[in-house]
């Protein structure tokens, strides 16, 4: 399907599916609590035509696909909501077994922005998730090209925004890669990078809840980030001044 540049980016980060895993049926149920009237209850063919699952829940326990679930989506071109995990067998650092990323979608209107919150936290807590994060498209291609090495991708990020290092140079798996508008951080990941530091965090706190599992949902910007508002900007700088454990820059 088409690049949308409206849409809501969400990416996770969880421990890999072993055996007869729940977690993927776990996940989809959640986003379909979360964005009320949604039921992702098709997939796609190799021509990208829409496939209907009669037998959803039963097809996601029986598909696993390189290690993860197939991709689904709802069957509404004007609000399309999707959803697919991959396993990433080189791990999230070195030395680590393989962990799964789930990846998925919906578009940036009033109903997307007032649901977002909800739908990072369902895919979150329902993967087990290290951390995750959920940001506008065009910021989060901007916040991609932060993640800079001297060989392997040398340059200036834009923006005067912080270098990050690459996800297989940091030390533990519950440590973000980086930031996003929405940010889902487990209760290990939180630990990790000091959050919360209440005299320090009054700000991020107003904007951030808890979760069922002691994790957090933590959200940058009151509207959906967007770094040409130099207020965004400045933001997104600030937090990632507060937490230089996130892409690995406080080790050597």
């Amino acid at each position: 399907m088409a690049v949308n540049t409206t849409d809501l980016r969400m990416l996770v980060y969880a421990p890999a599916l072993v055996g007869a895993d729940s977690r993927p049926l776990t996940l989809v149920h959640g986003m379909e609590r979360a964005l009320p009237g949604l039921r992702l209850e098709w997939t796609t063919s190799e021509k990208e035509n829409l496939v209907a699952l009669p037998h959803r829940d039963e097809w996601i326990t029986a598909n696993r696909t390189n290690g993860g679930f197939p991709f689904l989506c709802n069957d509404d071109d004007d609000h399309l909501v999707t959803v697919a995990g991959r396993e990433n067998a080189h791990g999230v650092t070195p030395g680590r077994p393989p962990h799964l990323e789930v990846h998925a979608t919906l578009l940036l209107d009033a109903a997307g922005i007032a649901a977002a919150e909800d739908v990072l936290e369902a895919v979150a807590e329902g993967a087990k998730a290290f951390w995750g994060r959920a940001t506008p498209f065009n910021a989060a291609v901007e916040i991609s090209r932060q993640t800079r090495d001297p060989v392997r991708k040398p340059g200036v990020p834009p923006r005067r925004l912080p270098a990050l290092k690459f996800p297989e140079h940091l030390r533990a798996p519950e440590i973000p890669h980086s930031l996003g508008w929405l940010n889902y951080w487990s209760a290990d990941a939180a630990r990790t990078i000091g959050f919360p530091n209440p005299p320090r965090d009054v700000d991020l706190l107003s904007r951030s809840r808890r979760t069922a599992t002691g994790g957090w949902v933590v959200r940058l910007t009151d509207t959906p980030l967007d770094l040409d508002t130099p207020a965004h900007l400045d933001t997104l700088l600030r937090v990632y001044a507060r937490f230089p454990e996130i892409g690995g820059r406080s080790a050597p």
